[in-house]
């Protein structure tokens, strides 16, 4: 964080529209990333976005230390995000782990940015929802199974699953 964001910061704790707008431009791309990945749809990614940044202004007097405010946000974020997912009540998968085959594994240099980007969009909303919440945000799976209202084996299930389906799609990508 810069000093001019824990500016921004304390402007905003006055009332400060303009550093309001200049929080929202310093996050707002980095969140919605977050957001698209956990709902698979830029619209309601949007939606979400807005309403995420709408909250933590809002509440903006609730934070105590300006340098907390990026995992601060990043909280609200997901846990609209998660909201979100719970209302659209998605079903997970029934998967026999004894079914799972493993697959070789994909050279992580060849894999670009944009070909994982597609292949997690593809993947089925519980797989894709867990893989995100564990792998790209750092919850733990007993987490993710609170919060998502199924059993913390299940959360490991639909993970591991996400994994095998990611190697296949990107295995898939990248044949010669």
């Amino acid at each position: 964080m810069t000093e001019t964001q824990i500016a921004w910061i304390n402007q905003l704790k006055k009332g400060n529209e303009l550093a309001a707008f200049n929080l929202y431009n310093s996050y707002s791309n980095a969140m919605y990333s977050t957001l698209t990945r956990m709902t698979n749809d830029a619209e309601i990614a949007k939606d979400i976005l807005q309403e995420s940044f709408v909250k933590a202004f809002r509440k903006i007097h609730d934070l105590d230390d300006p340098l907390a405010f990026g995992g601060w946000l990043k909280r609200i974020v997901v846990n609209a995000g998660l909201e979100h997912l719970r209302k659209k009540k998605f079903d997970f998968e029934d998967i026999h782990e004894q079914n799972q085959i493993e697959s070789e594994e994909v050279d992580e240099q060849l894999i670009d940015d944009k070909s994982l980007h597609d292949a997690i969009k593809e993947l089925p909303d519980g797989c894709r929802t867990v893989l995100c919440l564990y792998l790209l945000e750092g919850y733990k799976h007993k987490e993710i199974a609170e919060q998502l209202g199924i059993s913390e084996s299940t959360s490991k299930t639909q993970f591991r699953h996400a994994k095998q389906l990611l190697k296949t799609k990107l295995q898939h990508y990248y044949e010669y």
